[in-house]
């Protein structure tokens, strides 16, 4: 499928520990010549953590895509009414952000935008990452699974032995999710 002006959300939430996998994509979904509107979650919007300074993130993903930030629940709420996402992708997504989408809790950026971008019955890809994908979140991921226009990006556990719940997206397939889900299709198989 050819991604040439494909206007695509692109949230990422608190899994800090994956910016460094999602980052790479969204440099090629650019190469593609998709338009990329970035969105942070507040968490990732101002967290530093061990894997990097929020202002260094945000300025990286500001120079990829060309485009400020939406961090505000008031920044992300037009994002359906204007029409502005042909596509988004939540990556990494949160166990929590996760929780909060299965259960209409709509209290930060990230999930204001995929609410707001839904309305237009187009296609929502989530890319979990989350240490209770395996119990506590398990039920959640079920939820979102049979709900209309949710696409998930393959998954697997990430660690086994020292984090037997934790599960994490395969970032060499993001952007084959992204056609996939433009095509109204799943990829296959989901767990890998």
């Amino acid at each position: 499928m050819d991604l040439k002006g494909k206007k695509i959300g692109f949230v990422l939430t608190g899994s800090f520990c994956t910016f460094q996998k999602v980052i790479p994509k969204m440099k090629e979904l650019k190469k593609l010549e998709a338009e990329i509107i970035p969105i942070m979650s507040y968490n990732s919007y101002t967290l530093d953590t061990k894997f990097g300074k929020a202002k260094d993130f945000i300025q990286e993903i500001e120079n990829i895509s060309e485009n400020e930030i939406i961090h505000t629940i008031q920044g992300a709420e037009p994002i359906g009414p204007k029409k502005m996402t042909d596509i988004m992708i939540i990556a990494p997504c949160s166990g929590n952000t996760m929780a909060k989408l299965a259960c209409d809790i709509i209290d930060t950026p990230a999930v204001m935008a995929a609410k707001s971008h839904l309305r237009n019955e187009r296609p929502l890809v989530i890319a979990p990452s989350t240490n209770n994908g395996l119990s506590g979140n398990a039920e959640n991921i079920g939820k979102l699974l049979n709900r209309r226009n949710y696409y998930f990006v393959p998954f697997r556990q990430d660690n086994p032995i020292t984090k037997p719940r934790s599960i994490v997206f395969d970032s060499e397939y993001i952007i084959r999710t992204i056609e996939s889900a433009l095509n109204g299709e799943q990829i296959s198989p989901i767990l890998l």
